[in-house]
């Protein structure tokens, strides 16, 4: 130990941990110290285990033995095994500052990320129960009466700033371990709400929610992953930003950060605009992105005609040259979401009618003017929009001063609806490709919807309880990070021939528990042992395929 003066007063640290002695070794060195004679006491160097082994023993009494303290091993320690492998304790220790503090803030910040894959929820929830229910105090060598909620918000502080580096780091290192390449960008954008006024958060403002919560102030997050879905950055939006004015932003950003490349920028239609379109063609940007189902009516001679390429059974898509010749559309046509649709407006169509003849029931009940019925028609249109353009409504003045109310079928409307049902278009300036291979590219966007139902999810994103704009950039931060590992493991389980989703290989190590053992002698003294439990078949096969093993004991510590 070293003592050293601070303003607060003379304080210790540890200069340097020289391990736990074997109990041999121990009793040796206290006789050599006192004297006595060493080869008669300790095994010769070529003595046989057995007879090492037998060099001390002691009495059990088998009736008091016990076990305290069981707490979940298997998921922190693969976690931490994934962080390892990822080089992010290295990293955090290299780049987030430290001063004189007692925990180190590159040690918490890693007790917050593997926190949030092993007990994902709140930083308050980590600090009174998350923590201590996990072997991380063992792992990590942090007491869990070090980790308290002011020590976590504040080494989120501390994380932030490395942002931009450690996403930096992750593309380089999962590019190493995993030969990705980064030649086709897949970017979406999801929202989160916030449990709270976050009143002094600007970016928390009321806006189109994802998640159903209209009700709660929110941000937006734009998520940019790779082809596999592996991350490679993200920003945080004010929750009223619109999708569509984002992405400029988006693609400068990560052109500064990683160069300007022949990449292909994938986005769904919400981020589409004439604007964004031009911009993303100035700079020879390549792009494969969705169409509003407006465009349809423009094709509607391509729906009815020959050449469609089967995909898939029940999948169909076309090549239809753009107005101007720089561009492509791909026409698309999906059997299952023909019967999704057609059952949506036929629900839909139902409701409407049902309304209109209870309305036309209403005005032969009792008088209503026409301006009430055309009200109460006006409401119940935006109740059922999706059917609203399929019935052609009327309402007329009686002879007695009432209002009646008729309405027809838009046939019109009507046969568009069966025809298009089921379509929809996909535009792009790739030339080379096939609609076949532009399709199976533009289906990739599910893996960033899949990594924000994840984050969401597995790794409780949401809700947003912080109320400072730095600590809930730093919270979305840890859950990037999460999901980082996440990804990680999935990948090192794809290559395991183990599937792609970690889930149920992630839950299955999961059980697997650390305990104290606890020996009580005949002569009094108590023998401990932190013992960890020994994986059953089915979890050897899948540690096996890993290419991991857990340790069968932790080291006693007081902590």
């Amino acid at each position: 130990m070293e003592s050293y003066r601070t303003a607060r007063g003379p304080r210790q640290r540890v200069v340097s941990y020289l391990g736990n002695l074997q109990e041999p070794i121990r009793r040796g060195v206290l006789l050599a110290a006192s004297g006595g004679d060493l080869a008669a006491q300790l095994p010769l160097p070529g003595a046989g285990e057995t007879e090492r082994e037998t060099a001390e023993w002691v009495e059990i009494d088998v009736d008091r033995v016990r076990v305290e303290r069981s707490r979940a091993f298997g998921g922190a320690w693969v976690a931490l095994q994934v962080a390892e492998k990822l080089g992010f304790p290295t990293f955090l220790q290299e780049t987030v500052a430290r001063r004189c503090e007692e925990i180190g803030w590159p040690l918490m910040a890693l007790v917050l990320v593997l926190g949030r894959l092993c007990e994902p929820g709140s930083e308050l929830s980590l600090a009174e129960q998350g923590y201590a229910r996990t072997a991380l105090p063992e792992l990590l060598g942090v007491p869990a009466a070090k980790v308290n909620d002011d020590r976590l918000y504040r080494a989120l502080d501390r994380l932030l700033p490395a942002k931009a580096a450690l996403e930096q780091h992750l593309k380089k290192r999962l590019g190493e371990l995993f030969s990705l390449e980064y030649d086709l960008l897949l970017y979406d954008v999801t929202s989160t709400y916030f449990e709270g006024q976050a009143a002094r958060n600007p970016q928390a403002q009321r806006g189109y929610s994802r998640d159903s919560r209209g009700d709660c102030k929110q941000v937006c997050i734009a998520l940019v992953v790779s082809r596999e879905g592996m991350p490679l950055g993200y920003e945080v939006f004010a929750g009223n930003r619109s999708d569509v004015t984002t992405v400029e932003e988006i693609v400068a950003l990560i052109e500064k950060r990683y160069g300007l490349a022949n990449r292909i920028w994938v986005m769904d239609r919400g981020m589409v605009s004439e604007e964004n379109l031009q911009f993303l063609r100035r700079e020879g940007r390549r792009y494969i992105v969705g169409t509003p189902k407006s465009q349809l009516r423009r094709f509607e001679a391509e729906i009815v005609g020959q050449g469609w390429t089967v995909v898939r059974e029940g999948l169909e898509v076309k090549l239809c040259p753009g107005p101007q010749g720089d561009e492509t559309f791909i026409l698309c046509r999906s059997a299952d979401r023909r019967e999704k649709e057609r059952a949506i407006h036929r629900r839909a169509a139902q409701r409407l009618e049902a309304g209109l003849k209870e309305l036309a029931t209403s005005c032969g009940a009792r008088p209503l003017t026409v301006a009430q019925v055309e009200r109460r028609v006006g409401r119940l249109l935006e109740k059922c929009s999706r059917a609203a353009r399929l019935f052609q409504v009327e309402v007329q003045t009686t002879e007695s001063g009432g209002a009646a109310l008729t309405w027809t079928i838009h046939e019109t409307w009507n046969a568009w609806s069966e025809l298009s049902d089921g379509c929809y278009l996909l535009r792009s300036n790739v030339a080379d490709w096939s609609a076949e291979e532009l399709w199976k590219t533009y289906i990739q966007l599910t893996e960033a919807e899949a990594a924000f139902r994840i984050q969401k999810s597995d790794l409780s994103l949401r809700p947003v309880w912080h109320q400072k704009e730095d600590r809930v950039k730093a919270h979305i931060l840890v859950c990037f990070l999460g999901y980082v590992l996440w990804k990680t493991l999935g990948r090192m389980c794809q290559a395991a021939g183990l599937g792609g989703c970690p889930r149920k290989v992630f839950d299955e190590l999961s059980q697997l528990r650390v305990v104290d053992v606890v020996l009580p002698t005949r002569q009094g003294v108590e023998i401990r042992r932190r013992c960890v439990e020994r994986p059953d078949p089915h979890q050897a096969i899948l540690l096996q395929r890993l290419g991991l093993r857990p340790p069968e004991s932790l080291p006693m510590r007081d902590l």
